[in-house]
């Protein structure tokens, strides 16, 4: 096991991640921004360096600096969390080559996963279900892309091949709008992402994000872990996720979590990931790998009993994993909040000083989260201050205490979007289940009008 790890992240996953370390009797190294110099983690490390001004370009994104940050405290490992360089082929072959441990997957496991293209063929290679549409990229003559629009049927969804975070993508009702539609997906692409290559999906209209755990060794091992519940998104981004998912059958969790099992398998892949789906009609579609833990990975621990990061760390090490599949029982349900520093109403950022700080607590409630009463949240990041989490015998129960969570959870000096998660926990369709990933973007109309009337009350 290793003896030191180099932590090149912020935030919460920092504080996580060091957590884990502590735990496992692993000391730890953090690297800070200017900025983040008294964040909570910082003081609890065992070391720290900073590696530059607040702008991440020149901090949580230099590669030069994390590595020479990992020489100079003799490191052995670097766990990348999630965000900023995590899923940066370049970064984990750069971490290797300098002689560290990348807590993560292999860097061409990256880079083949990080290919929306080259992910999904080796994808349908492996048995997975995936959205009917372009074999590959689009070619180049615009009779051929029409051709292939008739076939896959429209709508139509155009996505650039090097995208993510819920960027890159363009939608195409009708057959005469294609062509141009593609023509810019791939200016933006090519601007955005440096790859102009883009391909083409059926659109599916009303889905559901559900998503399956993975954890693999070095040994040929690989279990899932069950589905998470995604879907309640705005503009593509998560804003509540839950574990399991609502309405998913044994059967079907079994046959779509041995299919992603396999699918590392063949692939070599090591340490955890996440394979994202479209559900609908009772069938699940691959629309990408995450090569990394997942904001939402708390969920999945509290109802399996298993330490994802831990894990991901003994994987590192070349151990093999602690659990078989029949050793892994889904038992309760949870529910995450994603509790960020922004305006409810029109989610304009809300950094600076928090004045009051209170956290719920009780049987089956977790907070992850670096923030404390003083804490500055700056201007320079990710809005994200925290996680609420709640676990219940039952999905009823996991929301009752949600609701109690939330009512408890005191944040001032800044606004926050604990009145949106607020609202979403008595929404009669959400309580129902197996809500779509457009429900909320419909509902928000609605929900600022109830959240404005409790404001102004």
């Amino acid at each position: 096991m290793f003896k030191k790890i180099l932590i090149a992240n912020r935030g919460e996953i920092a504080l996580r991640i060091l957590r884990a370390c502590r735990e496992m009797g692993i000391k730890t190294v953090v690297v800070h921004s200017e900025i983040d110099r008294e964040a909570k983690y910082v003081k609890l490390a065992d070391e720290s360096v900073c590696i530059g001004p607040n702008p991440s370009a020149q901090s949580y994104l230099s590669m030069a600096a994390l590595i020479s940050a990992a020489e100079v405290t003799e490191a052995e490992a670097i766990h990348p969390g999630y965000g900023f360089l995590s899923e940066n082929a370049d970064f984990a072959q750069r971490v290797e080559e300098s002689g560290f441990v990348f807590i993560g997957p292999r860097p061409e496991t990256i880079r083949m996963m990080g290919d929306k293209v080259s992910a999904k063929d080796a994808m349908k290679a492996a048995g997975v279900p995936c959205v009917p549409g372009s074999d590959g990229a689009l070619p180049d003559d615009g009779d051929e892309m029409i051709k292939i629009g008739r076939q896959v049927g429209y709508p139509v969804i155009i996505k650039a091949a090097g995208g993510g975070g819920g960027r890159g993508m363009r939608v195409v009702e009708r057959e005469e709008d294609l062509l141009a539609a593609v023509a810019m997906t791939q200016a933006e692409a090519g601007a955005a992402f440096g790859n102009p290559v883009v391909y083409m999906e059926r659109y599916l209209q009303n889905p559901r994000h559900v998503e399956i755990q993975v954890l693999a060794d070095q040994h040929g091992n690989a279990i899932y872990l069950g589905e998470r519940d995604c879907s309640m998104q705005r503009r593509h981004q998560k804003v509540l996720e839950e574990a399991p998912a609502p309405g998913i059958t044994d059967e079907q969790r079994q046959r779509i979590g041995e299919s992603c099992a396999e699918a590392c398998r063949r692939m070599g892949y090591r340490g955890a990931g996440t394979f994202e789906f479209l559900f609908e009609n009772g069938e699940f579609f691959f629309i990408e790998m995450n090569t990394r833990v997942q904001v939402e990975h708390p969920v999945t621990e509290l109802i399996t009993g298993i330490d994802i990061v831990q894990e991901q760390i003994r994987v590192a090490a070349n151990l093999p994993l602690q659990y078989t599949q029949d050793d892994v029982k889904l038992k309760g349900h949870a529910i995450e909040c994603r509790i960020n520093a922004e305006d409810p109403l029109n989610f304009f950022p809300s950094p600076g000083r928090i004045t009051t700080y209170h956290t719920p607590g009780g049987p089956g409630v977790r907070v992850d989260s670096h923030v404390y009463q003083g804490y500055f949240v700056p201007p320079n990041y990710d809005s994200m201050i925290g996680k609420i989490i709640t676990y219940g015998n039952t999905r009823e129960q996991a929301i009752a205490k949600m609701r109690i969570a939330l009512s408890e959870m005191v944040v001032q000096g800044i606004a926050t979007n604990i009145p949106l998660h607020q609202q979403l926990l008595v929404d009669a369709e959400f309580i129902k289940g197996e809500t779509s990933i457009h429900y909320l973007e419909h509902q928000m109309p609605t929900i600022r009008e109830l959240i404005a009337k409790k404001t102004a009350i």
